[in-house]
C-alpha cells in the first residue's frame, strides 16, 4: 500500500485475505464526513475502488450491512462487499463497501440554478418515499442483523417534554441559554408534543441523519439524481417525518426550489403528507435540537442548534 491514509495492519491482513482477495491496495484516502465513524477510500492495483468503514463509537457494523442488503433495488446504496461485524479478524468492526459515482448534494447545492435545484430536490424526494415504503412489525431501535425493532414497547415519538428537561438537565445548555430560554424551550415541547399522537406506531425505515451531507447525486440527462443515500448508523423505525424534520432543519442551508422540490418529489412518489406535517416533522427533530444541546459547546451542531432554538423560541413570541 503506498501513501496515504494509514490503514492498521490488521485489517490490512483482512482486505487481502477476506474482504478483498486478489487485489492489491495502492492507495487510501480518508473521506470527508463521517462524524461517527472513518470512512477510507481504498483503491486497487486495478483502479477498482472501494470504501473501508471504521466504527469509532458506537458499533452498528451488523444493522448498517444488513439494511443495505434490505434496500437492495428499492434505494440506491453501496453494495457491501465484506464485513468484520465485531472485530474479531480485523481488530475492530469495519465494512467494505463500493465506492459509488457522484458528488455530495451539500457540495453541489451551492453552485445550482434553481431549475436543477428543484429536480435535484424531487430525486430526494423520490428517494425519501422509497425508503418508507420498508416498513417493520414494530416502532423502534435496531441493535442486530436481525433488524427487529426494540425494545419491545418502545416509542421514539412519545415524551418529547421529559426528553428535552432530560438534555437540558444532563447537556450543556447552560453554556448557551438562559434559564428563561431553558424554561421556554421545556413549554415549547410540550405545546409540540399533542401533534405527535398522529404518527404514534408508524414503524417505516427512518435514515435518521437524511441530509444533503448524506447525499451522492450526479448529473443524468441534464438533471442531478440521487446516486447513493450513505451512513445508515442511526436508521430507526417510525415516522418518515423524522427524515423530513431533518432535512429541513436548517431552511437557510437549502435554496427555496430545492426544499419545495423535495416536498413535491417525496409526495409525487407516493409519500403520504398530512395537513400539518410541517408541524409534526419540526416537532419530531426537536429531540435532535435537545440532543445536541448535550454535546460540547465547540461542537458544530451545538451553537447551530442554539441559535435555530433561540429562532423557535422568538417565532413562539417566547424570545429573549
Amino acid at each position: 500500500m503506498t501513501g496515504g491514509e494509514h490503514v492498521e495492519e490488521p485489517i490490512r491482513r483482512w482486505l487481502s485475505r477476506d474482504a478483498l482477495p486478489g487485489h492489491k491496495i495502492q492507495h487510501a484516502k480518508a473521506l470527508a464526513g463521517g462524524y461517527s465513524n472513518a470512512n477510507t477510500l481504498l483503491i486497487t492495483d486495478t483502479g477498482h475502488q472501494y470504501v473501508l468503514r471504521r466504527y469509532l463509537d458506537h458499533n452498528t457494523c451488523a444493522v448498517e450491512a444488513a439494511l443495505v442488503g434490505r434496500l437492495a433495488g428499492i434505494v440506491p446504496v453501496a453494495d457491501v462487499i465484506a464485513a468484520d461485524t465485531d472485530g474479531s479478524v480485523a481488530g475492530q468492526p469495519v465494512m467494505v463497501s463500493r465506492f459509488m459515482p457522484g458528488d455530495m448534494v451539500s457540495t453541489i447545492l451551492p453552485e445550482l440554478e434553481p431549475g436543477q435545484a428543484g429536480a435535484l430536490g424531487r430525486s430526494v424526494g423520490a428517494v425519501l418515499a422509497a425508503i418508507g415504503t420498508v416498513t417493520f412489525p414494530r416502532p423502534g431501535f435496531f441493535d442486530g442483523p436481525d433488524l427487529v425493532p426494540g425494545p419491545d414497547g418502545m416509542e421514539p415519538t412519545a415524551d418529547l417534554p421529559s426528553f428535552v428537561d432530560r438534555c437540558l438537565r444532563t447537556g450543556n445548555a447552560h453554556h448557551a441559554l438562559t434559564p428563561a430560554e431553558q424554561d421556554a424551550l421545556c413549554r415549547h415541547a410540550a405545546a409540540s408534543a399533542p401533534a405527535l399522537h398522529t404518527v404514534r406506531g408508524a414503524h417505516q425505515l427512518i435514515h435518521a441523519d437524511f441530509n444533503p451531507k448524506n447525499l451522492l447525486a450526479a448529473r443524468h440527462n441534464g438533471n442531478w439524481t440521487v446516486t447513493a443515500v450513505l451512513d445508515w448508523e442511526f436508521a430507526f423505525s417510525s415516522s418518515p417525518l423524522f427524515d423530513i424534520g431533518n432535512m429541513l432543519r436548517f431552511p437557510a442551508e437549502l435554496p427555496p426550489a430545492f426544499a419545495d422540490g423535495f416536498i413535491t418529489g417525496y409526495v409525487r412518489a407516493g409519500g403520504d403528507l398530512s395537513d400539518n406535517w410541517r408541524q409534526i416533522s419540526q416537532a419530531l427533530d426537536l429531540f435532535a435540537l435537545a440532543d445536541f444541546l448535550t454535546r460540547p459547546p465547540e461542537h458544530l451542531f451545538f451553537g447551530k442548534a442554539v441559535d435555530l432554538i433561540r429562532k423557535l423560541l422568538t417565532d413562539d413570541g417566547q424570545g429573549t
